[in-house]
């Protein structure tokens, strides 16, 4: 068994693309639009699991579902952290720190949904 994708609902699909895409770094990958008039644009690093972004314009995403966020691998959390804030000015969650019982320094920010993003750095 293996995690394909995550799904989660955005109110603006470019400022979505924007951030995910051109500031965070992951790819493009595929794109849909199904019988009910949803746009599914998925995204993905280097491994196989993917985002699915969805958005239809007369929907407005819950205010909470029970979501709590997506994690994303990088090589250097501070480097990242402080790149992504400064070009996107997204709100901060945790500034990075250690996680011991992981071993990984992590920190969490939002994307333009509010979504959480946890940036994930595996310590040797």
């Amino acid at each position: 068994m293996e995690v394909l994708h995550n799904a989660v609902w955005v109110s603006d699909l470019e400022t979505t693309l924007s951030f995910y895409v051109d500031a965070l770094g992951l790819e493009k990958r595929w794109e849909f639009v199904g019988d009910d008039g949803t746009t599914n644009v998925f995204v993905g690093g280097t491994g196989e699991a993917e985002i699915q972004f969805k958005h239809r314009p007369d929907r407005v995403p819950p205010e909470s579902d029970g979501y709590d966020h997506v994690a994303v691998g990088v090589a250097d959390v501070d480097a990242e952290f402080e790149r992504l804030v400064d070009e996107t000015g997204c709100a901060v969650r945790l500034e990075p720190s250690h996680s011991d019982g992981a071993d990984t320094r992590v920190a969490f920010v939002e994307d333009p949904d509010g979504y959480g993003v946890e940036l994930v750095e595996v310590m040797d």
